[in-house]
C-alpha cells in the first residue's frame, strides 16, 4: 500500500486479529528518518530501537535524525544520500535500523505472523532492508512489481549472516555486464548474532508463466504465489499485447491477462488471491477456488489505523458514500512504465493543473533506471526527473511525458511532505484497487469511519 500507508500499526491491528498484518517496506528508510525529524511523536521509534542489537549503529542513526520536538514548521526535511550499488554505508545502515523498527513495532502485544511487502522494481535497497526485518523477526517476505528471483536465496544467505548478492537491472546492458549490489551483514555486526529465522517468501504475480517461472527458476524456496489482478490498486502488471487504450485513457485487459487458477494450483504451492477481492462473497470464491485466502488492501488502506492522511481519508470516504469515487489506471504516472491506479481527489497530484505547477525533480530516487555511461560506470536516471536532465542520460523524451514523481507524492500522503525551494509542499498521489466504491459497505448505521477489526468481522462474516 504505497509508502507507509500499512505501517506498524495497521499491521499490528491486523495481525492481534489472527490475520498476517504486513507493512510496506517499500522506502522505509524515508519514513524512519522523516519520523525522528518530526521528533519521535508518541517516541513509538525510540521504544522500537532499544532492542536492535548493534547499539552502536542505533545511536548513530538516532544522533543523526533526531530534532528534540521536532523540525521547525516550514523547514525541509534533510535530503538523504541517495542509494547507489556500493552504498553508502549510512543508507544501509538507516534501512536495518528502519526496518527493524517497524517490524518490532507491529510484532508487539502479539504471538502472531508479521509480514513486509517490497518492490522488486526498488532493487538497490534490497539486502540491508530484508536483513533489518529478519533481525526484528519478520515472519514473511512478500514482493511483486518485477521478477524477485534471487530474493529466496538471498533470504537463505542472510539467515546465516553470510554475504548476499542481488542483481540491478541495466537498461540497455548486454548479459556480459552484470551489476550488482553486494551487502556483508559481518560488516556492520556489532556483535555475533545465532542464525536468523529465515522467513517466508510470497512472490506476487499476475500470470501463470511468471507463477512457473519463480517455482522453477528462483535460487531457492518459494513458499507461495499472491496472484495479484489489474484490478488491484498501486501498479498493475501491463496487459499482454497491443491492445489500444480505452476512450477514457486506460489499459484494456482482457482474457490474456486472467490467471488460470486449475494450471496454478497443479504448481502445488498455496496461493492468495488479490484485487476485487476484499468482501465476503470473493473471499468464498477464492476459497472455493483453491486458494489459501485472500490479499485486502483498498479496505484497510482507508481504515481508521492506517497511515493514509486523515483529511484524505475522510473526502475518499464521503465521495465514496456520495457515488462519486473514481479510481484510473494512469498509463504514464509511473517513472517506471507499469499503469498506476490513482484516486480522483482535489490538491493531489493526479490533478493536471497541479501537476502542471510542481517542479520536476528526483531527489529521493528509489524508482530511478540504472544504465551504464560509455565509461562502464553505472549511473541512473528518472523518467519523473527534469526532462532535460533525463534526455542528456540517454533517456527518451517520450518516456518523460506525464511522469509523476511517486516517490515524494507517496510519502505525502502519510503527513510527510517535503517542501522543495523553500515554499513548495509537495502534494499527495492516492492510490487504490477498482474495488473503491465497496468500502462503503464497511460504514454501518451512518458511521464516517470504520476499523480495522471492522474490515476482518465483515470479510470473516463476524
Amino acid at each position: 500500500m504505497g509508502v507507509g500507508v500499512s505501517d506498524w500499526k495497521l499491521a499490528r491491528a491486523v495481525a492481534r486479529l489472527g490475520q498476517l498484518g504486513v507493512v510496506s517496506g517499500t522506502a522505509l528508510d524515508q519514513v524512519f528518518a522523516r519520523r525522528l525529524q518530526d521528533g519521535d511523536r508518541g517516541g513509538n521509534m525510540r521504544r522500537g530501537l532499544e532492542s536492535f542489537p548493534f547499539r552502536g549503529m542505533a545511536e548513530r542513526v538516532w544522533g543523526k535524525y533526531f530534532i528534540p520536538g521536532g523540525k521547525a514548521r516550514g523547514k525541509p526535511y534533510k535530503q538523504l544520500a541517495m542509494h547507489n550499488c556500493d552504498g553508502p554505508a549510512e543508507r544501509r545502515e538507516l534501512c536495518m535500523v528502519a526496518n527493524y523498527v517497524e517490524v518490532t513495532l507491529a510484532r508487539e502485544g502479539h504471538g502472531n505472523p508479521v509480514g513486509v511487502n517490497y518492490l522488486e522494481k526498488v532493487q538497490i535497497p534490497h539486502l540491508p532492508s530484508l536483513y533489518g526485518a529478519m533481525l526484528a523477526g519478520a515472519e514473511y517476505i512478500l514482493m511483486g512489481a518485477g521478477i524477485p528471483l534471487r530474493i529466496p536465496g538471498a533470504l537463505d544467505c542472510l539467515a546465516r549472516h553470510e554475504p548476499a548478492v542481488y542483481p540491478v537491472h541495466v537498461a540497455g546492458a548486454e548479459k556480459s555486464e552484470p551489476a550488482a549490489v553486494r551487502f556483508i551483514p559481518r560488516d556492520y555486526m556489532e556483535t555475533d548474532l545465532p542464525p536468523l529465522t529465515r522467513p517466508r517468501f510470497l512472490a506476487i504475480i499476475a500470470s501463470n508463466t511468471l507463477a512457473t517461472t519463480m517455482l522453477k527458476k528462483a535460487n531457492g524456496r518459494v513458499d507461495g504465489l499472491v496472484v495479484e489482478g489489474p484490478t488491484a490498486g498501486g501498479h498493475n502488471a501491463s496487459p499482454r499485447g497491443n491492445a489500444p487504450l480505452s476512450e477514457s485513457g486506460e489499459p484494456v485487459y482482457g482474457e490474456r491477462d486472467a490467471v488460470d487458477l486449475a494450471k496454478l494450483r497443479q504448481l502445488g504451492v498455496p496461493f492468495w488471491l488479490a484485487g476485487g477481492y476484499g468482501t465476503p462473497q470473493g473471499l468464498r470464491e477464492a476459497l472455493a477456488a483453491g486458494a489459501a485466502g485472500i490479499q485486502v488492501g483498498t479496505p484497510f488502506a482507508l481504515c481508521a489505523e492506517s497511515a493514509l492522511r486523515e483529511d484524505y481519508k475522510r473526502d475518499i470516504l464521503a465521495s465514496v458514500v456520495a457515488g462519486e469515487s473514481r479510481v484510473f489506471t494512469d498509463p504514464l504516472a509511473s517513472p517506471t512504465g507499469f499503469p498506476f491506479k490513482t484516486v480522483s481527489l482535489p490538491g493531489t497530484v493526479g490533478e493536471a493543473s497541479v501537476y502542471a505547477v510542481r517542479p520536476r525533480v528526483c531527489d529521493l530516487g528509489y524508482l530511478r533506471e540504472t544504465y551504464r555511461l560509455p565509461s562502464g560506470r553505472l549511473d541512473h536516471r528518472c523518467a519523473a526527473e527534469p526532462a532535460a536532465a533525463y534526455i542528456a542520460k540517454g533517456g527518451n523524451a517520450e518516456k518523460a511525458t506525464g511522469r509523476k514523481c511517486l516517490c515524494n507524492a507517496l510519502l505525502a500522503n502519510i503527513g510527510l511532505s517535503q517542501i522543495q525551494a523553500g515554499n513548495y509542499v509537495e502534494p499527495g498521489l492516492v492510490t487504490c484497487g477498482d474495488c473503491l466504491a465497496g468500502v462503503a459497505s464497511f460504514l454501518t448505521n451512518g458511521a464516517a469511519s470504520y476499523s480495522a477489526g471492522d474490515v476482518i468481522a465483515k470479510l470473516l462474516g463476524q
